[in-house]
Parts: structure tokens; C-alpha cells; sequence
């Protein structure tokens, strides 16, 4: 390998002159260049939005990966250039402990069937949030993790390099200061009554050496200026580049609350559907429930219940043949029950809603119903009315209006 000491010796001076000059600087004792007020918001704007999206990053793939070791062991994969291995999510490994307990107990018991039920549940609650975490890696955190180890990484370098100009540029300027102070003292006219001739002649040519040396400091000046200029320009197209940033991460943004809204409303719709599953059976249960907590019996309505208008509290009459009872426990014609004579509401569908048998009513989202409650009944199921049809609807798919 050839060594080039020229090279090294003025990369060694180049590097003392920056240093000396930044030393100086810290101590007040050297004039710095200062950008211009725009540019100088520019490079605050740069770094807050630096600052801001490494802790963002970070904040999300905590959000999506809780377990710190998983983490770090992802992060090893990815800078070995390695597939990271599938990981079973939680939700996954329950619903694997819940159907091998179900094999245990029985599948024909009714716990068996129940555990089989909430486990597949569980199942499709991992499977989603499994597509959530893919779907906001690649749409969310890799945007910004390009925008952190790209655009970034070459803004710092541009900033460094236009930092070392700045350098260069106040160190000629106080090499052609020092130079103008020389030549100045070196070309005062010397007093011949208290001088020799040979002074004055010595003070001549100390005169034309420093005006040579101006003359180069001018040259260097004017070459650092030019430099300093045309980094700084570059530097300036990079910053205002940070505005289609912010744009591209607003897309980002929209794209992850996106995945997560269809996350949440998928999980929020499994757990529905689980609870209808269990409410078929509920029945199973009711001896046993009753017998081991009889509070469970005065629990308190839901708040979207409570906000229906009382209805005067009527005592359920034990059912006689050929007389007809629509507040009987888990019995239910719509062609026998009779709406109040107050405490009626209308309400908005938010959520399509099958019917699970006769005595329900089907729903679709955005449509207007009446509704109102009997007493006895399960303070999270109404009465709706469309029309001539009638049947018990769920609270949670409804939007009371007042």
C-alpha cells in the first residue's frame, strides 16, 4: 500500500486549523460564520423530526412486540440479513392450552365445549393480531426505519461536511485578518531620527512579504467561500426535503391506524360472535351459576341499557296454559309483546347483525329502529321494532339516540 506523506501531512494540518478554530470558538475567542435564520430553522426542523421519529419507532414496536428478547432477537435477524423465524403469537397459545384441556376433561362435557369454543376464538384473535404485525411493519415501521438509516444518514454527512467548510472558511478569515494587522504595522513609515536606514529597508521588505501573504489569504478565502456556499446549498435541498417526508410518514400514519381500526374491529367482532356462542348455551349453566353466586342474578344493567327511560317494574306471572307470558325466562313471541306506553327510543345500527332464531331481529348497519325494554328481560338485549317486524336486538349493535 503506497503512503502518501504530502496527503497525510496537509490532511494533519487541515485537521489542526479545524481544530484550533473550533477550540477558539468554544472559548469566545474567534468570530464564527452564522447560517441565516432560515436555515437555521431548517436544521432545527431536521432534528425534531429525527428526535421524533426514532422515539415513535421505537414506541410502536414495543406496542407490537412487548417481550424485549423477542425483540432484540428480531433485531439480530434483521442485521444478519436472516429470515426471522414464525413466532406463535399468545392469543395462539392459549387456544392450543385451551383445546388440549378441552381432550382432557371431555369435549362432550360442557366445560370440554365450552374451552373448544373460546380456544378457536382465541386462535382467530392470533391469527389477526399476527396480520396486524405484519401489516404495520410493512407499511408503518419500515417507512421509517428507511427515513432513520437513509435520508438521515446522508442529511448528518452533508451537515458534517458543511460543518468542517464552516471551519475551513472562519480559519482563512482569521489567517487574512492576522495578515492585513501585519502588513498595517510592517508598512508604518519609521522614524529616521531614532531609526538606522537599514531598519527602514528591513521594514520595506517585511512590507511586500505580507502583502503577498494578504494576497494568498484573499485566494484561500475566496476558494473557501465558494465551497462553503456550494455545501451549504446542498445541505439546504436536503432539509427542505424533510417537508415530502412528513408527507410520505402522514401516509404512513394513515395506513397503520388503518390496519389497527381493522384489527380492533376484528377482534371486537370474534368476541361478539363468542358470546352469542355462549349465550345459546347458556342454559347449561344456570343451575350451577345461580347456585354458586346469587348476586350474579341483581347484577347491574349496562350503561347503554341504563340510558333507556324506566319502565314501571311489572312481576313476572308464572306461565299458565293458554295464557301468553313474553317476559318469561329465555321465552320470547314477538307477535305477543306489546311496546310501553312510554320509554320508547329510536336508534341507529352500527354493525350488520344475523339472526340467531325466530325470536331475534336481523339488523343492518346504518338503518333506524324503535326500541324499548321489558322488565325482566337481559339488560344487554332490547326490543326493536322495523315496520311489522319485531324481535330482541343486542345493545352493543345499537347507537341510542335521544
Amino acid at each position: 500500500m503506497e503512503f502518501n506523506v504530502k496527503k497525510l501531512a496537509s490532511d494533519a494540518g487541515v485537521f489542526f486549523s479545524r481544530a484550533m478554530q473550533f477550540t477558539e470558538e468554544k472559548l469566545g475567542q474567534a468570530e464564527k460564520t452564522e447560517l441565516d435564520a432560515h436555515f437555521e430553522n431548517l436544521l432545527a426542523r431536521a432534528d425534531c423530526t429525527k428526535n421524533w421519529t426514532e422515539k415513535i419507532l421505537r414506541q410502536t414496536e414495543v406496542l407490537l412486540q412487548p417481550n424485549p428478547s423477542a425483540r432484540v432477537e428480531e433485531f439480530l435477524y434483521e442485521k444478519l440479513d436472516r429470515k426471522v423465524p414464525s413466532r406463535v403469537t399468545n392469543g395462539e397459545l392459549l387456544a392450543q392450552y385451551m383445546t388440549e384441556a378441552a381432550s382432557d376433561f371431555g369435549p362432550g362435557t360442557p366445560y370440554g365445549k365450552t374451552l373448544i369454543k373460546v380456544g378457536e376464538t382465541q386462535r382467530r384473535l392470533g391469527a389477526a393480531e399476527r396480520e396486524f404485525i405484519r401489516s404495520a411493519s410493512i407499511s408503518f415501521l419500515t417507512p421509517l426505519r428507511n427515513f432513520l438509516e437513509g435520508d438521515w444518514r446522508t442529511i448528518s454527512k452533508e451537515r458534517r461536511i458543511l460543518q468542517n467548510r464552516r471551519l475551513d472558511l472562519d480559519a482563512c478569515k482569521a489567517r487574512l485578518k492576522k495578515a492585513k494587522a501585519a502588513e498595517a504595522k510592517a508598512a508604518a513609515v519609521p522614524d529616521f531620527q531614532e531609526t538606522r536606514p537599514r531598519n527602514y529597508v528591513l521594514s520595506a521588505s517585511a512590507s511586500a512579504l505580507w502583502s503577498d501573504e494578504v494576497e494568498k489569504a484573499e485566494h484561500e478565502l475566496r476558494l473557501t467561500q465558494t465551497e462553503f456556499d456550494r455545501q451549504a446549498e446542498v445541505t439546504r435541498l436536503l432539509l427542505e426535503g424533510i417537508s415530502s417526508t412528513h408527507v410520505n410518514h402522514l401516509r404512513c400514519l394513515h395506513e397503520f391506524v388503518e390496519s389497527q381500526t381493522n384489527y380492533y374491529a376484528q377482534c371486537y367482532q370474534f368476541m361478539l360472535d363468542l358470546q352469542k356462542q355462549l349465550g345459546r348455551f347458556s342454559g347449561t349453566f344456570v343451575g350451577n351459576a345461580e347456585s354458586a353466586s346469587p348476586a350474579a342474578a341483581t347484577s347491574p344493567p349496562t350503561v347503554a341499557a341504563a340510558t333507556l327511560p324506566a319502565v314501571p317494574t311489572i312481576p313476572v306471572v308464572p306461565t299458565i296454559v293458554g295464557v301468553p307470558n313474553t317476559v318469561a325466562e329465555g321465552v320470547l313471541n314477538p307477535n305477543e309483546v306489546k311496546p310501553p306506553a312510554s320509554g320508547t327510543r329510536r336508534a341507529r345500527v352500527l354493525y350488520d347483525y344475523e339472526a340467531a332464531d325466530s325470536t331475534e331481529l336481523a339488523l343492518l348497519a346504518d338503518e333506524m329502529i324503535t326500541v324499548y325494554s321489558l322488565p325482566g328481560m337481559d339488560p344487554d338485549w332490547l326490543i326493536g321494532e322495523r315496520g311489522n317486524q319485531k324481535g330482541k336486538v343486542p345493545v352493543t349493535y345499537l347507537e341510542l339516540l335521544s
